[in-house]
Formats: structure tokens, sequence, C-alpha cells
């Protein structure tokens, strides 16, 4: 399959064309501003699909509206028509496609164009009203108030807000380019407006709050809820503009005779995480916890953890190695620790399911008697 992508240098088209060079079935033809409109009818004679994502929505002038979205359009669908072929079309307009503005109007018109096109030439068309796009790649100061947010705080620049309580409409990247895809593979409808969700809600306000939370999280290592919806596809964004010398930083690191031991992430309901290491012989833990757990893992050297219940008495020892990825689980009311019994050193990996209290740490010291 052939692929044609006018506004092929965008942020839009960028995302897409990295997804499309993943597969070996379809050849991408980049349509830019370096080609001329007079171009368009020898790309499009042998071409399968059209991605039009080209547009004007920033011109120095009000003409440009015009010209940029709605006789670039024009010219597209001439070109469509010379080829003989009903070429599918996907047109990225926007949600301004319905009001009363030069922007709005210029892709309305662009609209009816295609339209057009769907009537007289046969050519299927989908036309896509899009809110806010934002993701990776977006220009700051350009696309998106996203990118222009991301891009500052990662730089430790201010951000402007006029007005905290207004509300925002985004779509993530990655989903408008899941949409694409099953357009140009036949699997989502076409010859109609269609609209790509999920479409998330949030005010100016709660954006940059959720931003701030990201940048501080490297100095309190209490992570967000990146693992889902709107603060998951925030977060990949956010991470998108951290300048190269910010791809690593540094966490606190507590030391003593018997090891050290880091703090390496914490949750704000899911516990933390950290690691540990131990000299040959040296025994960590003996103490119990009435709630808290925690799990370990030996991830290097040879490791005797031992438990004794603290009402009965009960005593039970296990041997675990870094050779052996088995996670060791200590229970309420059991007193427990941890020997290297190894000849090198001994680290662990440690999740307990509650971030480290000092005021209630739930931790009472009960050293295990052999």
């Amino acid at each position: 399959m052939k692929v044609l992508i006018t506004g092929a240098n965008g942020f839009v088209a960028k995302n897409l064309i990295a997804h499309l060079n993943e597969r070996k079935d379809v050849e991408v033809v980049p349509f830019t501003k370096e080609n001329n409109v007079t171009q368009l009818a020898s790309m499009v004679a042998d071409t399968d699909f059209v991605f039009h994502l080209a547009g004007v929505n920033r011109p120095q002038s009000v003409d440009e509206f015009k010209l940029g979205n709605t006789d670039l359009t024009s010219a597209l669908c001439e070109a469509i028509k010379t080829s003989g072929k009903p070429i599918s079309v996907l047109y990225t307009s926007s949600i301004q496609a319905g009001r009363n503005n030069p922007y709005g109007v210029s892709k309305r018109a662009a609209e009816q164009l295609l339209e057009n096109l769907r009537e007289s030439h046969g050519s299927k068309v989908c036309i896509l009203r899009l809110p806010n796009v934002f993701g990776k790649w977006a220009r700051p100061e350009y696309n998106s108030a996203v990118a222009t947010f991301c891009h500052n705080i990662t730089r430790g620049l201010p951000i402007q807000i006029n007005d905290r309580q207004a509300e925002v409409s985004l779509v993530y990247i990655d989903d408008v380019i899941d949409f694409f895809m099953g357009v140009m593979d036949g699997g989502s409808s076409i010859d109609a407006t269609a609209h790509v969700g999920p479409v998330y809600h949030i005010t100016v306000g709660e954006l940059a709050d959720q931003l701030h939370a990201f940048h501080d999280s490297r100095v309190t290592l209490i992570s967000e809820g990146v693992g889902v919806g709107l603060v998951r596809a925030l977060y990949s964004t956010y991470v998108s503009y951290l300048p190269v010398e910010q791809f690593t930083y540094e966490v606190p690191k507590y030391g003593d005779p018997r090891g050290v031991f880091v703090e390496m992430l914490k949750t704000k309901n899911c516990g933390q995480f950290s690691y540990f290491t131990a000299h040959p012989g040296i025994t960590r833990g003996g103490h119990y916890h009435h709630s808290k757990t925690e799990k370990f893992l030996v991830i290097k050297g040879n490791a005797c953890f031992r438990f004794r219940h603290i009402v009965s008495g009960e005593f039970y020892e296990l041997f675990t190695q870094g050779e052996e990825p088995r996670i060791v689980e200590t229970v309420p009311g059991w007193t427990h620790d941890v020997t290297n019994v190894g000849e090198d050193e001994m680290i662990v990996m440690l999740w307990a399911n509650e971030i480290f209290d000092r005021e209630r740490p739930d931790t009472f010291t009960m050293p295990i008697s052999t």
C-alpha cells in the first residue's frame, strides 16, 4: 500500500509516519511545504490512501487560512479526480469547523470539498474534527498548551495561566494514530464525520498542577498514577520533553557498616520500592509489623530469611539466591530478618505496601533468637 501524507513534517504526521514505518506493507509518500501543489497529481497517481493532515492554524495573515486549508484541499481533490481512482482520504479538520471565524470557515470549506469528492468521484472520506491533540513531538508555543507547559516545566521556566478554571478538551496522539490505522486498514468506519476518543476534559489549572507533580516526583520520589488514562498520557508526554541531561537523576542513599539502603520509587497508595545491600555475614531486620507487608527479591548473593511468630514462637527459615527469581514475603505478626550467607555482597530489592511513616513506622524491634 502506498500512502500519501500531506503536512508530513507536522506533529501528527511525524507520529503517524513512525507507526507506518514499523510496517513492511506500507510505503509513505510525504508532501510538505517544500513541495508544490502542482506535484500533487503525480504524487497521487499511484497512491492507495491519503492522510490529509496539512493545514494552517497560526498564519501571519488571515488570507493564509484559505490558502493552506481550503485551496490545498481543492488541489488535492482535483488530483484525486485526475487519477481516475476513488482514492480514500482521511482529513484532520477541527472542532473550529463549526464556528464562524476565519480558521473555522476555511476548515469547513475544506470539509465540503471532500464531501463533494465523495459524492462526485466515489472516494471514501473520513473527516475528523479533532480537539486539542497532545503527545510527543508537539511544538511548544504552537501546537498545544500541553506542549508549552511540558517544555517550560522540564526546563524550570515559568508558565502563563490566564484562567485556571478554563476547561480544555484533549485527545492523545497515540489514540489518534490508532484510529488512523484502523481507517486505513478498513477496520474503522469511513464515509462519515468521525470523532476520536477518548476525549479528556481538564481545567488549565489542573493540567498545570499535574505536570508540576510529575516534576516534583523526582524529589519526593512519589509517583503519580501514571498507568492508565489521562495521567498516563500526560506523563508519557511530559517525559518526552525532558532535555537529554535530565534523562537521569539521583536518589538518596543511606549507608552504614552493614551496607547501603536506597529508595527508588514511592506511590500514593501502592507502597514504595527500594533496595539494600549487605556485606557477608551481615544480618538486617530483626523486627515485626502489625499491618505492613513487604516483598523481598534477592538479585545478587545468597540469603537466609528467618521468621518467628511473636506469640506462638513458631520458627521458620528459608534460603534463596540471586540466580533464583523467588519472592520472599513478610507477614504481619512474624518478626523477621535476612542474613548474607554468601561470600560476596548481597543486593536485595524490596517492596513495602506503604510509604514509610516516621510518625507511625509500624516497625518494632524483636531479634530472632537461635
